[in-house]
This record gives structure tokens, C-alpha cells and sequence, in this order.
């Protein structure tokens, strides 16, 4: 059984998310918001960051799989569900749980950039730069992760840990002593 180590507690979190959404209200102040949420992972994130936001937003989710029950991600990224709104001349903002390879990112902004959007930005959680293979900007990031398999708050290992209310390291038997 995997060991879980603490990186961020569920009030350093919700300082984090307070600031990102003060951010995200004054720029979008006046504009027609649309938040996709990435499946499975931003969900938790993405409601805590609505009940915070100042401004109205319309909510939909995507969903992608690149990881299946392995540690890194596969490199092929497929839509596992599609957003049901139209998001034609609309700023969209995705929110997602952590940026790694930032290959799912990449993906997401050309996708909702070819159904019309009139601008794609990014919300993220964490943001694992060290990991990153193709270069996406994230304007609106919690916390710069650090390079470690991350769980709790959203985030999973073969679907579990999501409901753990912190952020923590998983480290493996194999790993030995940090």
C-alpha cells in the first residue's frame, strides 16, 4: 500500500482557490463565462472555485483519459464525453485538476477552439511544469506543483484517493526513504 505524504491542507487550498477566484472575477467582470471542467479530476476543484467567483458563469464538463490506471500518461489523449453547450464567440475558461505533460491541455484549448470559442483559457489546480511536453499557458494557477504522483482533492490513482480533502504525495513501496 502506497504511503500518502501531505503537500497542501484543505485550508492552504482554499486560500489558493479564493485568490484564483477573485483573479478570474475582475478579469471576465462583463463577459459571458463559460467554465468546462475536465472529467473526473476537477470536479471538487472546479465547485469550490465557482461558489467563489463574483461574476455568472454557464458550467459544462469534458471528459479525456490519457492515464487509464498507470502513473504517466499514455501520450494519446481521447474524449471520453463531449461538452453539451455551445460555446460558439464565448469566453471559455477549462478548469482542470493539474497540468502535467500538458499534452490533454493542448488538446482541449485546439478542440474548443475549433467549435467556435472566441477565447480558451486555463484554470488549474496544480501545475506540474517539470513534466510538461508541449508548452500551454496556464494564466490562472493555484500552486506550481512539485514533480511527484499526486492525490487527494479531485485528483486519483486508479479511481481512488479523489476523496481525500488535502493534497498529498503518493509515494510507493518501491520507492524507498525520500
Amino acid at each position: 500500500m502506497p504511503e500518502l505524504l501531505p503537500v497542501l491542507d484543505q485550508e492552504t487550498i482554499e486560500k489558493l482557490i479564493d485568490e484564483t477566484a477573485r483573479r478570474i472575477s475582475e478579469d471576465y467582470a462583463g463577459r459571458q463565462l463559460v467554465l468546462i471542467g475536465v472529467l473526473k479530476g476537477a470536479f471538487i476543484f472546479m465547485a469550490d472555485l465557482v461558489r467563489r467567483l463574483t461574476i455568472p458563469v454557464t458550467i459544462d464538463f469534458i471528459g479525456t483519459s490519457s492515464y487509464g490506471s498507470q502513473t504517466v500518461s499514455s501520450g494519446h489523449i481521447r474524449l471520453t464525453r463531449q461538452i453539451g453547450v455551445d460555446v460558439a464567440g464565448r469566453d471559455v475558461l477549462i478548469v482542470e485538476d493539474i497540468v502535467d505533460t500538458g499534452r490533454t491541455l493542448a488538446f482541449l484549448v485546439a478542440h474548443l477552439r475549433s467549435l467556435g470559442a472566441r477565447s480558451v483559457n486555463v484554470c488549474a489546480l496544480l501545475d506540474k511544469r517539470a513534466r510538461r511536453q508541449v508548452e500551454v499557458a496556464v494564466p490562472y494557477c493555484c500552486y506550481a506543483a512539485p514533480d511527484a504522483f499526486l492525490v487527494g482533492y479531485g485528483l486519483d490513482y486508479d479511481e481512488r484517493y479523489r476523496q481525500l480533502p488535502g493534497i498529498y504525495r503518493l509515494k510507493f513501496e518501491s520507492e524507498g526513504t525520500p
